[in-house]
């Protein structure tokens, strides 16, 4: 089964940044590390200049029973994600390994094997990893179309987040935007291999104003692991 999630994992935003995270229950410790409960905030040092991943807050997906004090504690297979919406990579490094159910055992009674889904630790495939789309304000008339493969044994859910690095906001469009939308709709991943495909109008990606955006794709699976693919729209005047 899956590790649990302590202050010594290595946690990695998109871009590279370096996560460091408090402990809220500085209680149980493995090889020094702290082991992390759902509401624990983090740090990133993100080296991305126009729109940092400046931190993050831990929750649990609730496929363990393991409590500090009432807290969930987090697994490194949970999905957690930095403030701006972006997918986060997190890697234990030490031998304990989290065995617990989602409901309590009775005493004397052997935990029973993992559903096939929960044994699952492969992370999900996301293709192409990078499309680039060039955009003119004044001379594209036509809307900016990304498709985005994914494939999964055992699918969750997508998500899909805009960065807007000109005018230093992020958008979460899971459930689509005015001038945005999505096919399959709201996240929907029921079958092994699905084809998203993301619309933006003109007026849209105009507003989004000269510079360039990333849109980020993430893919989930029911363990909790991802994978992500990112769209850069370069808009010129």
């Amino acid at each position: 089964m899956p590790q649990v999630l302590t202050t010594n994992a290595a946690i990695v935003c998109p871009h590279g940044g370096i996560g460091t995270t408090t402990p809220s229950v500085p209680k149980w410790q493995i090889n020094g590390g702290y082991v992390a409960v759902e509401g624990d905030i983090g740090t990133l040092s993100c080296p991305f200049a126009l729109f940092p991943c400046t931190g993050y807050l831990l929750t649990s997906m609730g496929l363990n029973a393991t409590e500090i004090d009432g807290r969930k504690v987090i697994l490194v297979t949970d999905f957690n994600k930095s403030l701006t919406g972006l997918p986060l990579l997190m890697t234990e490094f030490h031998q304990t390994f989290d065995e617990s159910t989602p409901a309590p055992i009775p005493a004397g009674e052997p935990a029973p094997p993992p559903s096939e889904e929960m044994a699952d630790l492969s992370r999900p495939l996301i293709m192409p990893p990078l499309q680039i789309f060039p955009f003119s304000i004044t001379t594209t008339p036509t809307p900016v179309v990304a498709t985005f493969n994914l494939t999964s044994t055992h699918p969750l859910r997508w998500m899909l987040t805009l960065i807007n690095t000109t005018l230093n906001y992020d958008q979460d469009l899971t459930s689509g935007a005015p001038g945005a939308t999505m096919v399959p709709a709201e996240g929907r991943w029921d079958t092994p291999t699905v084809a998203l495909t993301v619309t933006l109008t003109p007026t849209f990606v105009a507003a989004l104003t000269s510079g360039t955006h990333h849109l980020f794709l993430t893919g989930i699976t029911r363990r909790g692991l991802s994978d992500y693919a990112e769209a850069r729209i370069e808009v010129s005047p």
